[in-house]
């Protein structure tokens, strides 16, 4: 008997129909003779729809209250999974994420797991019941107040279940049948990947690669659990995220894995900073302090003349505002000259193991740039991702390019996107 943790995203149970659908693959799991515990998200836009009737009744709702009214979404959820489970025959329990024993950190709306302690769990699984989780959220170890996990929660919360209780596999349902080469979306000749390694995945989750989030990697590789993503709408084999492609696996794959791509990035440039020991991280001490992180940094060489260089780095869109802020109350200490803020740009990048081994990628990924008209501003690499910042306007064009010189594209269309958000 193994024990298996699934994970089903919000598009996967959108309504009814979609309840009954998963259930029934949930007890097919059940029949073969696995233990088998569930996280599900909430239904469809539930939570984006919950986040905009608390901002009609207030601009600023206080974290306790929204994350009280967010986790409201999944606990709706797993009771209507547990209801459409029993209808067919098979006893199931739903658990709220304290229930379930996750237990986190303080921080609203971005709480961290610290500790999973299932016991409830693992009673329910020696009963023979199908064990169901609201995904997103815990309790707070400190205040013992109910929090969230922030984007990508659910699929956490399903990945530390798993750890906790030491599952064979994961499986991440969504409404794509795994992870592809590229978005496919924006290229449609995308190639399913059979295998991806916790490096390459973490890469391309932290490029822009929807499919999975950063932390569910995170923790995956912490534990070497292995995580197979594939869609709740179809029976087709997905994708393994494991720690090393396996012998004999297609050696192009082994080379690039995919290229993925960003549109939610901002970048700031600090004009004519004094380049003198500490102010770099002057700078970026106050960006730290704001809590808000920032990605790819670019330092120009000082002017000779005047002993002053540019300083660029990216952000998130959404924390430009408060970054710009940050740097404003900074420039009489530091004595920058202005700051310039830039919002339509992108982020495109390359990942995959063999480029450690391969001479080459570098100058077909920036030729095949270069013939798209697509012109490169940042760079930034690591051992296996070679990214780029670019104009927003350029950017699937720049995908679509180098999806083609790196030979990714299938010979027929393997994408469908089932649900519609990728989710």
């Amino acid at each position: 008997m193994g024990l298996i943790v699934q994970k089903y995203g919000g598009s996967s149970v959108a309504d009814a129909e979609g309840m009954k659908r998963v259930a029934n693959r949930i007890v097919a799991a059940k029949r073969d003779g696995n233990q088998v515990v569930v996280v599900v998200s909430a239904m469809g836009d539930t939570t984006d729809e919950l986040i905009e009737l608390a901002k009609q009744i207030t601009p600023i709702p206080s974290g306790r209250e929204l994350d009280m009214l967010l986790t409201a979404g999944e606990r709706i959820s797993m009771a209507l999974l547990a209801m459409a489970i029993t209808n067919l025959g098979h006893e199931a329990r739903s658990f709220t994420g304290s229930q379930a024993g996750v237990i986190t950190t303080s921080a609203h709306g971005r709480a961290r797991i610290i500790d999973v302690t299932p016991g409830r769990i693992q009673g329910a699984l020696k009963e023979g019941a199908i064990a169901i989780v609201a995904g997103f959220q815990g309790i707070s170890q400190d205040t013992k107040d109910v929090t969230t996990l922030g984007r990508g929660g659910s699929d956490t919360t399903a990945v530390a279940l798993a750890a906790a209780l030491d599952a064979d596999v994961c499986e991440i349902y969504t409404d794509v049948d795994g992870v592809f080469s590229a978005d496919p979306r924006v290229v449609p000749s995308a190639r399913k990947l059979k295998t991806v390694t916790y490096d390459e995945m973490l890469e391309l989750a932290a490029s822009g690669a929807k499919v999975l989030h950063l932390r569910c990697v995170e923790y995956a590789r912490r534990y070497d659990l292995p995580i197979h993503v594939r869609s709740s709408f179809s029976t087709n084999e997905g994708t393994w995220v494991v720690k090393d492609h396996p012998e004999g696996a297609d050696m192009e794959q082994a080379i690039i894995s995919g290229i993925a791509h960003d549109k939610s990035e901002a970048k700031i440039t600090i004009v004519g900073v004094p380049d003198r020991t500490g102010v770099a991280a002057r700078i970026f001490q106050a960006i730290a302090d704001a809590d808000i992180n920032i990605d790819m940094i670019v330092q120009n060489v000082s002017a000779a003349a005047t002993g002053l260089t540019d300083i660029s780095f990216t952000l998130p869109k959404a924390e430009g505002a408060d970054a710009t802020g940050v740097l404003q109350k900074l420039q009489g200490e530091v004595g920058y000259a202005s700051i310039q803020y830039d919002d339509q740009i992108g982020k495109l990048s390359l990942v995959g193991a063999g480029m450690r081994s391969h001479p080459g990628v570098t100058a077909t990924f920036f030729g095949a740039l270069s013939a798209a008209g697509v012109n490169i501003e940042m760079i930034s690499t690591s051992e296996i991702r070679i990214s780029v910042i670019c104009r927003e306007a350029d950017i699937e064009r720049g995908v679509k390019a180098a999806h083609t010189a790196f030979e990714l594209d299938a010979d027929q269309n393997e994408a469908v996107v089932y649900g519609g958000s990728g989710r």
